[in-house]
């Protein structure tokens, strides 16, 4: 905090120029998420002040990105359905989970967890960022063509017999909940049923159009329907839209092409009064503090949407503390990641207080301030005060934004979101990691996201613990040492005990995914041996199914009247062994051995014995 004002100039320029960058951004995010305009900029607001106050990356900018905000708007579509298509009633589940991300990045911060966040395997993220930009642009195509389920009443009127099983089916259960359902009189619910208004069905119908469109798959199943309804006029303005952002890179880029495209075209299309969809209204005045997030908090409905909010902590972190490593780069600084997370994680959750949208270390945002001269968290902070003054000052007229405008600012983020480094690497990958990508961005895109991530990780784990398995097995094949390389020490090795004493190297861990292999141990050892020795001079660790599996081994040995001498075991592997009495009962304290020469001479003193 003592060097934040060492750099005013520069840091007055970054805040400014990123926090206009931010601002259509924002403004997109928050329509695609669902919730609005304004959750956006709420959301850039309050995540980017507190980010840069609390956070360990200096010169970062933090807002809504593109995939806080694909995770949030799968999750907000979900949440709303289940209440009854209103949102209202939904916001305070959806802005408790926001916060509870919050925390949980606080506490990963604070655990240290931050570290080790590196350690994703990159087909899993390749994968599942390209399967970030095939969601949002599926996802935009139905605004860009003007298409909107609440306004198609061919789809409304076709949900209304859905709807009115809906709400008598709501009927039941309330009555059931309330202990006044009998089977054999139904007057309270025909009593109820009657009550039931017009504007109900309609109500419940729209939200079911709503949740029918909604989604990748929503999106595609409603592509007829959009396109027989087309309004060319937003087609028009999103196709401009896009046209601006990529043409007018190529004249300057003194001014940013997004702010470009959303001033000219919204500006042509307010000018003429040209008869296109503007975005929600954003309210006017200060955000307002979210209380029913405690008045009515409800730990049973939020209690399915947890794992959700450790997904959104998770991919917060790595969407953040990557434009870290780039913001490092840049300036030949160190970030501190875990201060990192803590900074993200109160930004998270204060803005989840204000009904503000989550989200992340924003990488073009955190470019455009250094290069513009930012350098401390003061640019960060004043980023995010100007896009306050902006929604002070500019609300009601923000409000009279086209939709297709964001729509195909996104359609551009979308596209710049996807991962063609991997996409390109396809040929020359290993099938196994092909694989392992394809499958999370086919799942992230068409079905869950947070389950997507999950089977990805597990799927990469059991082929990397394949390949070690592979590679300790490969390394340890039993031979007798005529034919094996013997290490250093063994080159002296007595002839004498040529038939009668084998050797078994065992090189790197001993754990789940090798054991296959080492139980065959046993099988190999010729039948005139009397002694083998077993050197784990470098396994460094044992695990449960290693342990067992050594276990069955030297049961197996000793019941062909093969003894098993140990030489150079570590201390974890010891630990282990002796935990389950390995040692002594199946290996005496005397047949341990710290160097294979102190084994071959006790040997020698027993080779009477062998």
């Amino acid at each position: 905090m003592k060097n934040i004002f060492t750099n005013v100039k520069g840091d007055l320029l970054g805040g400014l120029t990123a926090g206009i960058v931010a601002l259509p951004l924002a403004l997109a995010f928050g329509v695609s998420s669902g919730l609005g305009p304004s959750s956006g900029l709420y959301g850039a607001i309050f995540l980017g002040f507190f980010a840069s106050l609390f956070g360990g990356t200096p010169s970062q900018i933090s807002g809504p990105t593109a995939p806080i905000t694909a995770v949030s708007m799968v999750m907000i579509a979900g949440i709303i359905q289940a209440n009854e298509g209103d949102l209202n009633k939904a916001l305070p589940i959806i802005l408790s989970v926001f916060i509870i991300a919050g925390i949980i990045q606080v506490l990963m911060g604070i655990s240290g967890i931050g570290q080790y966040i590196k350690y994703i395997p990159y087909p899993v993220v390749s994968g599942f960022m390209t399967a970030i930009g095939l969601i949002i642009i599926i996802t935009q195509l139905l605004p860009i063509m003007g298409y909107y389920p609440q306004n198609d009443q061919e789809l409304i009127q076709n949900m209304r017999p859905l709807a009115e099983e809906n709400i008598l089916e709501k009927i039941l259960i309330d009555e059931s909940k309330e202990g006044i359902l009998v089977l054999e009189d139904f007057k309270e619910t025909i009593d109820r049923a009657e009550k039931i208004t017009p504007q109900d069905v309609e109500k419940e119908a729209i939200s079911l159009a709503k949740g029918s469109t909604s989604g990748v798959v929503g999106a595609v199943k409603s592509i007829p329907r959009a396109i027989h309804s087309i309004k060319w006029l937003e087609v028009i303005l999103a196709v401009a839209t896009i046209f601006i952002i990529y043409g007018f890179k190529r004249i300057t880029s003194v001014i940013p092409s997004t702010l470009a495209a959303l001033l000219v075209i919204s500006g042509i299309a307010i000018g003429f009064n040209l008869d296109y969809v503007p975005i929600q209204e954003i309210p006017s005045g200060f955000p307002v503090f979210q209380s029913e997030i405690f008045t009515k908090f409800s730990f049973v409905a939020l209690a399915p949407y947890i794992f959700t909010a450790i997904t959104l902590a998770f991919l917060g972190a790595i969407d953040s503390l990557l434009t870290s490593v780039v913001a490092d780069n840049i300036t030949k600084t160190k970030h501190n990641p875990n201060q990192e997370l803590i900074g993200q994680g109160i930004g998270n959750s204060v803005g989840g207080l204000f009904g503000g949208l989550p989200g992340a270390g924003a990488t073009i945002r955190t470019v455009v301030n250094i290069q513009a001269g930012g350098k401390t968290k003061l640019s960060g902070m004043i980023a995010a005060v100007l896009l306050l003054i902006i929604l002070l000052a500019m609300g009601p007229l923000a409000s009279k934004i086209p939709a297709a405008v964001l729509a195909g600012i996104l359609i551009t983020v979308g596209i710049g979101v996807m991962d063609y480094k991997g996409l390109k690497a396809i040929p020359n990958m290993p099938i196994s990691e092909v694989i392992i990508m394809l499958i999370v961005m086919l799942l992230s895109t068409f079905w869950n996201l947070v389950y997507a991530v999950g089977i990805g990780l597990i799927l990469a784990s059991i082929i990397f613990m394949k390949k070690m398995g592979d590679f300790s097995a490969e390394s340890s094949n039993i031979k007798s040492l005529d034919v094996e390389k013997a290490w250093s020490d063994e080159t002296d090795f007595p002839k004498e005990f040529k038939e009668k004493v084998f050797v078994k190297h065992i090189k790197g861990p001993l754990f789940f995914g090798s054991t296959s292999h080492f139980q065959q141990l046993a099988s190999q050892i010729p039948s005139t041996a009397s002694h083998v020795i077993i050197r784990m001079d470098k396994v460094p660790y044992l695990d449960q199914s290693g342990l067992y599996a050594l276990e069955d081994v030297l049961l197996d040995l000793e019941k062909k009247n093969i003894h098993s001498l140990l030489v150079g075991v570590q201390k974890q592997p010891l630990y282990m062994m002796k935990s389950i009495d390995i040692i002594p009962d199946l290996v005496s304290e005397d047949h341990l051995f710290s160097s294979f020469k102190k084994c071959v001479a006790w040997l020698k003193e027993n080779r009477t014995s062998l």
